[in-house]
């Protein structure tokens, strides 16, 4: 009876489709189960080829994949040609036996290509700095059945970002991507950016930045941004008026949604510092407040220098207090900032009341602070404060530097205490702080024009015995102070002039 009814069931199907009815073992899970057994026997054939390899041609490769799949009576999958390709990229050998398997994609088979497997290759040629095969494999995706798109693009211009060799190949490649109809998305413009900022290129990074924007693009990518702005505060370059400058580029970026971090206005204002741009700077402060987040301690510093700098005292001091009010605890690069200012208004006692509260607020003042101070006395002729200071600066475990006694050279003998300099002077050569210094020349120099040519000739022979060489200027003044031929102890011309391979060496 059940055998009756199946053969009616056959036959009205046989009438209604003029064919007979699909075999069980040819629908599409038992093709798929073919597929899988047969990649499964590709892989073990090539496993064995690896540890004893007979036979390496590319026809040799080919012939085993088409046996592979003919055994179980099916055609080769994309996966099993993407086995095969990444197996002789892994091993790195036989990479010339790929052309022929893309060869048979191409020309014999009849599915559309997955395009991973294009971008697999293009990475493999990029790495290995075969650009122009990277560059051929791309522009060939159509031939094999595949729509290229950002995926495969981006693969490219990544490889070709990396070496600036490379980089010139870029625009021939987002020329042919127009005609492949690949639009440009916001990773590609990032990889863009990023290459031209790597190698210096920022202005072209900007130009790409606006086309990015211009393009369409809803969110502007605060990581692209900061970097262009870094890069542009990194060369120093642009900061002319208008929108070429950064402070152009900052403003128009946050015109378009652009939130820069505390990070980003503290590059900005390191270099508008350094270009002696002091009230930009302050500036830039104000819109730090104005987007409310509050400027740290390195920040007021830098601005604080900047202003100072231009010679606005008056807004020096105003921005100190307003970061005390703020509650910042100033450090010591912040204090020696503002002595420096104070010295510069000839405000000498304001830097030493500056100096003592730095050590009631357990801040202790370091070498600079001391230097700055001594430097103002030393130029309103306070030797005595400066000899305190000195002694003051010894007590706290600061020790003297060679810009230090420089500047009590320059006090003591520009005041006539000729003896006091003189001490420093041998002080400084039995230290040996210093192998050649013009400080030293003037010494001497003076001495000559005060008639002392018998303590100038004396420095000049410690300064011998410490492998210390006399400038052009004191011997000058030596010999134009001298009303006869000068004459030297023959221990002295054997220190100046010494003789090494051939060479005499005189400064």
């Amino acid at each position: 009876m059940a055998a009756t009814r199946q053969l009616a069931l056959t036959n009205k199907f046989i009438r209604k489709h003029r064919k007979w009815p699909i075999p069980p073992y040819k629908t599409k899970w038992h093709q798929t189960f073919n597929q899988s057994q047969a990649l499964q026997a590709l892989k073990q054939s090539i496993q064995m080829q690896n540890n004893n390899p007979h036979e390496t041609s590319p026809n040799h490769l080919l012939s085993v994949l088409i046996h592979s799949f003919n055994s179980y009576h099916c055609h080769p999958t994309p996966e099993a040609y993407h086995f095969l390709i990444k197996t002789l990229i892994q091993t790195s050998r036989r990479v010339d036996h790929i052309p022929p398997i893309l060869d048979r994609i191409e020309l014999v088979e009849k599915f559309e290509t997955p395009e991973y497997i294009f971008v697999e290759l293009i990475r493999f040629y990029g790495c290995s700095g075969r650009f122009e095969e990277a560059i051929d494999v791309f522009c060939k995706i159509p031939s094999f059945r595949c729509v290229p798109s950002a995926f495969s693009l981006n693969s490219l211009l990544s490889v070709l970002c990396r070496r600036s060799e490379s980089l010139r190949l870029v625009p021939w490649v987002l020329m042919k991507s127009r005609v492949l109809n690949i639009r440009l998305e916001e990773s590609s413009f990032r990889i863009l950016i990023t290459a031209l900022c790597r190698f210096g290129k920022v202005g072209y990074a900007v130009e790409i930045l606006n086309c990015m924007i211009g393009d369409g693009c809803d969110v502007v990518d605060m990581k692209i941004c900061s970097l262009v702005l870094s890069s542009m505060c990194e060369q120093k370059k642009g900061f002319g008026s208008g929108d070429f400058g950064v402070l152009g580029f900052l403003g128009t970026m946050r015109k378009v949604g652009f939130c820069p971090g505390l990070m980003d206005y503290a590059k900005v204002i390191k270099v508008l510092v350094k270009e002696r741009k002091g009230l930009d700077a302050l500036e830039v402060l104000g819109q730090i407040k104005a987007a409310r987040m509050k400027p740290d301690i390195v920040c007021y510093t830098m601005v604080l220098n900047g202003i100072i700098k231009e010679g606005e005292y008056e807004k020096a001091d105003e921005l100190f207090d307003e970061l005390l009010v703020l509650g910042l605890v100033p450090d010591v690069y912040t204090y020696n900032v503002y002595i420096n200012g104070l010295c510069k208004q000839n405000n000498v006692e304001g830097a030493l009341d500056m100096l003592l509260r730095m050590e009631k607020l357990g801040c202790k003042p370091n070498l600079i602070s001391y230097n700055l101070i001594l430097k103002a006395l030393c130029k309103s002729e306070k030797l005595d404060q400066a000899k305190e200071l000195l002694t003051e600066m010894s007590l706290n475990g600061v020790g003297a530097d060679l810009q230090t006694h420089r500047i009590m050279l320059d006090g003591l003998f520009g005041k006539g205490e000729i003896d006091e300099a003189c001490v420093l002077m041998e002080e400084m050569l039995d230290k040996c702080l210093c192998l050649c210094c013009s400080t030293y020349d003037e010494i001497i120099s003076g001495l000559c024009q005060r008639g002392l040519e018998c303590k100038a000739l004396e420095l000049v022979e410690k300064m011998v015995g410490n492998n210390v060489a006399p400038g052009a200027r004191a011997w000058e003044a030596m010999v134009l102070a001298s009303s006869s031929e000068l004459s030297l102890p023959e221990a002295i011309w054997t220190g100046l002039v010494k003789t090494q391979g051939g060479t005499v060496n005189i400064i």
